[in-house]
């Protein structure tokens, strides 16, 4: 990538919106000049609208759609909140792709656990759809996602059709059903899931992503069911401000998460508190 294309943000185009709950929509994005994202799943894009700033946002969509992406906004700030107010053909800049993302080739013929809560399903999509695309070249895929409440599921037609599909297995949780609400299936956090599912350790990588609180009790439950250390595989979206390692917001110790991340081999930094 060159210098320019790091610091200077190409133009794209709003070409749909898929609003998912109150503060979570889904926004396609094509860029301008025509010339595909070329991201890896995993990476992360800097959206910027004019006036206001940019904020760091995973891409969800795999690179086997050619013509547009996809990122999956959360209204939390400034930016995220002035994306919401935008509409279909309305203008953002595109920054990106940065960081590293999952090893598609490294996980070619191995057993694919994915572990998502809540916002987490949103870059592990990325690599659910592009395993799916490449469906001969991947082992077995099992998706666990958990979310807070029936309403925050997230995806929820996509999810439905992964489920129906007989070459990957999909279980669902949430932490609690409202009243009013309906839900078929398992009640408590996304760990809860992990000792009803069989899988083989050996050649089973897990791919983990969600809030902050949830990994330690993921890799410990993953661990407690065989799981090697240098399988498990995470990505670490927090902090993330630049993108390209100069404001040292995302820094753990010598890691910058926007460089040398988002995804780390669990091995990799288990030994710095921080980065959990």
């Amino acid at each position: 990538m060159s210098n320019e294309s790091i610091y200077l943000p190409r133009p794209a185009t709003i070409k749909n919106i898929t609003k998912f709950t109150e503060s979570e929509s889904l926004f396609e994005l094509v860029m301008d000049d025509n010339r595909p994202l070329n991201h890896q799943p995993g990476q992360f894009v800097e959206v910027s609208i004019m006036g206001i700033g940019e904020a760091p946002i995973s891409v969800s969509s795999s690179p086997t759609k050619k013509k547009s992406f996809e990122i999956c906004v959360r209204a939390v700030g400034n930016v995220t909140r002035a994306m919401h107010r935008l509409k279909i053909g309305d203008k953002v800049g595109i920054r990106g792709p940065f960081g590293k993302g999952f090893d598609t080739e490294f996980l070619k013929g191995k057993d694919i656990l994915f572990i998502a809560g809540g916002l987490g399903i949103a870059p592990l999509r990325s690599l659910i759809n592009y395993v799916l695309d490449h469906r001969a070249d991947y082992g077995r895929a099992i998706i666990l996602y958990g979310c807070k409440a029936p309403h925050e599921l997230l995806f929820r037609e996509e999810v439905i059709s992964w489920r129906k599909r007989k070459d990957i297995e999909c279980h669902l949780t949430v932490d609690k059903v409202p009243e009013g609400e309906h839900w078929d299936h398992n009640v408590g956090v996304v760990t809860t899931l992990i000792p009803k599912i069989d899988f083989n350790p050996s050649t089973t990588y897990a791919v983990v992503c969600g809030p902050p609180i949830m990994y330690r009790f993921v890799i410990r439950t993953l661990k407690e069911r065989g799981l090697a250390e240098d399988h498990i595989i995470l990505s670490l979206e927090r902090r993330m401000k630049c993108g390209v390692g100069k404001c040292g917001h995302c820094q753990i110790n010598g890691i910058y998460v926007c460089q040398d991340g988002p995804v780390f081999n669990y091995s990799e930094i288990k030994d710095l508190p921080e980065a959990l």
